[in-house]
């Protein structure tokens, strides 16, 4: 079924230069080379922070328990094409990152993880998506009338600054159905999404074991 994607813009990344003045003097006793000591410490330990910083993702053996098992991809810059089907549309430009899984079935899921500018903006933005996902069943039924949706709230979790769990099923006019669990996180300015899908009804949805890997997903970003 065709579905109009838009891929969130991604802002450009910024290295620093370090400049050294060859003309500055240098403090009585110091030893030759301090200053380039110095910078190269401060370069290694702004390095470290940066690394510390960068939100966690799932692993595969996090997702709810499936009998081929699942397979983890790598990290990817961007936001994934496998959520737009209710966020493409609506989702604010921000620098996301995301991991696909795949099982040998029918079974998927994805997480994407967006480090916002402040508490506020995180709170903000995980409203949106909350609020994209809520509507998603009528917006698809809206645009595809050969698509009959039904969206459900599972409740939230109590996970740092929340997380919330939904529900969709969607069933074609030629008999195709599916099923798909998604879960919005916040950890301060830190904001998950985590999808899972596969073909059936709400019946065949492992609800309590998502929602474990919904709350692993927010505790495990930092």
């Amino acid at each position: 079924m065709p579905i109009r994607t838009r891929a969130a813009a991604l802002a450009a990344l910024t290295a620093a230069a370090l400049a050294v003045g060859a003309a500055a003097t240098t403090q009585a006793g110091a030893a030759p080379g301090g200053t380039a000591q110095k910078n190269a410490s401060a370069q290694k330990n702004a390095s470290a922070q940066k690394k510390a910083a960068a939100p966690r993702f799932l692993a595969a053996s996090e997702l709810p328990p499936h009998p081929t098992g699942w397979t983890a991809g790598p990290v990817t810059d961007g936001f994934p094409d496998q959520l737009a089907y209710c966020l493409g549309e609506g989702v604010p430009a921000y620098d996301y990152r995301h991991r696909l899984f795949h099982t040998e079935l029918d079974t998927s899921a994805v997480q994407v993880t967006v480090v916002t500018g402040s508490a506020a903006k995180g709170k903000a933005l995980a409203d949106r998506l909350n609020k994209e996902i809520r509507t998603c069943a009528a917006r698809l039924e809206r645009l595809y009338p050969e698509i009959e949706a039904e969206g459900r709230f599972f409740g939230t979790l109590p996970v740092e600054e929340g997380a919330t769990v939904h529900g969709l099923h969607t069933e074609t006019s030629y008999g195709a159905t599916d099923v798909n669990l998604l879960s919005v996180g916040r950890d301060g300015r830190t904001v998950t999404v985590v999808g899972w899908g596969q073909m059936g009804d709400f019946d065949d949805a492992p609800l309590a074991a998502f929602k474990k890997t919904a709350k692993k997903a927010v505790t495990k970003l930092y």
